[in-house]
């Protein structure tokens, strides 16, 4: 049996109160084992954004347990989150979100340098994640010389090379066109389905929605629906064996 590696356990969230408050979550529970690949949808408004903001340890519930391998998160502090998104957790983002006139290579060193790796170990990492998301002989390009493909491809490489338990998506593909999202779904699908990665990708287009196994719906900060793909996209482009490196060098950390 998978491990339990999340369970959110009537998160709420709240913002403002009296006449302006809002209600973002309205007490979700939601498990999720180690090596999944969900699907998290909705519309605008839904609540979906802040149910990842939380599952990523960039925000905190209203009220609610938060437990990531047993822990409760919800009640750790703000440098213990830190510690957990360093060591558990990498990050893709719409937009990207590289440093403009940095190369690829020290884009990727980023979160290596923030956990305080040498330069050595930090140049060796940020090469082999690049090799794994197809960007050898790239790394001294900067982003205004990249694609926009490639550009989200520099992302994952950054997102992987702390080889994180869970990979966190926020609409991944929603700057790319209709070849290169394939292409980054392939990147993604290769990390959840070759190497145990838990991937927890925010969409709201259904046809990247379907190479998840799982797919959860929010509607007005509620769990309208949680159910299994019974079709999930399975074919993926062959991607760098390299990959295998960075994704399987983890290292069980304490939370605390």
């Amino acid at each position: 049996m998978s491990e339990l590696l999340i369970s959110l356990r009537g998160v709420t969230k709240r913002y403002g109160s009296g006449a302006s408050e809002l209600m973002a979550l309205k007490g979700i529970d939601l498990d999720i084992t180690a090596g999944e690949f969900v699907a998290i949808m909705g519309p605008s408004g839904s609540g979906k954004s802040t149910a990842m903001n939380i599952l990523g340890c960039l925000d905190t519930p209203t009220a609610g347990q938060y437990l990531f391998k047993g822990a409760h998160v919800e009640v750790l502090s703000r440098d213990q989150r830190a510690r957990l998104r360093r060591r558990f957790l990498g990050f893709v983002f719409q937009g990207f979100n590289l440093l403009a006139r940095t190369s690829a290579q020290e884009n990727v060193e980023l979160p290596l340098l923030y956990r305080g790796e040498s330069a050595t170990v930090r140049r060796a990492a940020a090469t082999k994640a690049l090799q794994a998301v197809g960007l050898g002989g790239w790394e001294q390009h900067t982003p205004a010389e990249l694609s926009g493909g490639q550009q989200q491809r520099v992302a994952i490489a950054r997102a992987i090379v702390t080889s994180p338990a869970v990979v966190l998506a926020d609409e991944p593909t929603g700057n790319l066109d209709t070849q290169r999202s394939h292409e980054i779904m392939g990147l993604l699908l290769a990390l959840n389905r070759d190497h145990g990665i838990t991937v927890l990708m925010v969409t709201h287009e259904p046809d990247m929605a379907v190479y998840a196994r799982r797919m959860v719906h929010f509607v007005d900060g509620g769990l309208a629906e949680d159910a299994v793909n019974p079709h999930p996209v399975t074919a993926a482009p062959v991607i760098n064996a390299a990959i295998a490196a960075v994704a399987d060098e983890t290292t069980a950390t304490e939370l605390a």
